[in-house]
């Protein structure tokens, strides 16, 4: 059953669920990329004094403890069933966010460095076990034909939120919009539960969309080259994107025209634009293949740092809001896909393993390397020509790297007398 049935036929239980992985979706990614991402450098060099230098360390730590936690999380998941466990994994939310409300209501008011390496050590407790928590409830709740739309859904009302609220990004600004939001999520979370609404006993049991669209005929293994050649892709994607947004919204004369801008239109320009490359991603993840999407992500973001590079050598005034634009767009699309693809090669005994492998190497670790590198550029004087031009080459190069490496593995199942 798909969703446009589960509304046909008045099946609230289905749509229940796909809203639930929706909100608990997007509003997890809000909190992280806005946050985590760029409120923990607010709070570590404006608010505690700390070195850029210093919360780059920090910030990999953060992506290595997160990472760890994720991976000891998923397996013991998936090992001791708790992964086909719906109400498991919704008391392991509840958990979750009982910890990050207390840390975000605390965090403005973190004064030491010493207080700042112990929060990031508990935030990353939080998230590495909400990541696999999280992504396991695909299985209980998305139909597989479905989750490029949900993913879409969940990426367009991350970012669109992420783009227009706050427009002040500081420490102070992101714990009262998350600590707001905490709060009804608390409530709501602890009602289903606890085992007392009808509805979500009617999900729970054995996970309804138990398969993912690419576990079949045969199911994806975790030490398969197929799974960690889509790790190896999306922390490229994650890597670059963060290597490069970092710098640029650090470049006043780039950031001010974009997402730092006072004008309220234009963060409601980005968000719009992160609503429809969303959409068009959830279409395509659809109805081609895993290497197209790719290629599409990796294609979007070198021309989208040639803009910026082109810009940035010969341009004088306001850069243009294509630059922005192209940016959000490929974001958007790269994320629908992560959100789409990790369910999609996973069983309910592989999901929290995949998910926390996926999402803590490729997402977490690519996102907090890069921001730690991209800090110590900054801090080692690297110009801003010279790190948008390393962006872009790394970006043509895993475009040109994905059609030749198919290339590569066809001539290999040739050789081998396997079908190509």
């Amino acid at each position: 059953m798909t969703t446009l049935d589960a509304l046909r036929e008045r099946d609230l239980a289905t749509l229940l669920g796909v809203g639930l992985f929706v909100a608990l979706a997007a509003g997890g990614y809000y909190y992280n990329v806005t946050f985590v991402q760029l409120g923990l450098i607010d709070l570590g060099v404006r608010v505690v004094g700390m070195s850029r230098g210093a919360v780059s360390v920090a910030m990999a730590g953060l992506a290595l403890a997160t990472l760890a936690v994720a991976i000891v999380t998923g397996v013991a998941m998936d090992r001791t069933g708790v992964s086909r466990d719906l109400y498991a994994k919704l008391r392991i939310l509840f958990g979750v966010t009982v910890l990050q409300t207390a840390l975000t209501a605390v965090a403005p008011f973190v004064a030491s460095e010493l207080a700042f390496y112990a929060w990031v050590g508990l935030c990353s407790v939080s998230i590495g076990v909400g990541v696999p928590a999280t992504f396991g409830l695909a299985v209980d709740l998305v139909p597989v034909p479905d989750r490029g739309y949900v993913a879409a859904l969940v990426t367009a009302g991350a970012f669109f939120v992420a783009a227009v609220y706050p427009l002040e990004w500081t420490i102070g600004s992101f714990a009262a919009v998350m600590v707001a939001a905490f709060v009804p999520a608390l409530l709501v979370l602890g009602v289903l539960a606890s085992g007392r609404v009808s509805l979500v006993d009617e999900l729970a049991g054995e996970p309804r969309h138990a398969v993912g669209r690419f576990c079949r005929p045969e199911p994806v293994r975790t030490w398969s080259l197929a799974f960690w050649a889509l790790v190896v892709l999306m922390f490229g994607a994650y890597f670059v994107d963060s290597l490069g947004f970092l710098r640029i919204v650090e470049t006043e004369s780039l950031v001010l025209a974009s997402w730092g801008s006072p004008d309220l239109g234009i963060h409601v320009f980005i968000g719009v634009v992160h609503v429809l490359g969303a959409l068009a991603a959830g279409v395509l993840y659809a109805n081609f293949s895993r290497r197209a999407l790719f290629l599409w992500v990796f294609g979007l973001f070198a021309f989208t740092h040639l803009l910026y590079t082109f810009f940035v050598r010969t341009a004088e005034g306001a850069p243009p809001l294509l630059m922005p634009g192209f940016y959000a767009l490929a974001v958007s699309f790269y994320t629908t896909l992560n959100f789409a693809l990790w369910p999609d090669v996973s069983t309910p005994d592989t999901v929290g393993t995949h998910a926390a492998l996926g999402v803590g190497v490729a997402g977490w670790l690519a996102t907090f390397l890069s921001t730690s590198l991209a800090l110590s550029f900054e801090e080692s004087g690297v110009g801003l020509l010279s790190h948008l031009n390393l962006v872009n080459a790394l970006a043509l190069l895993l475009f040109a790297g994905v059609p030749v490496a198919v290339y590569l593995h066809r001539v290999a199942r040739y050789a081998r007398g396997e079908p190509a």
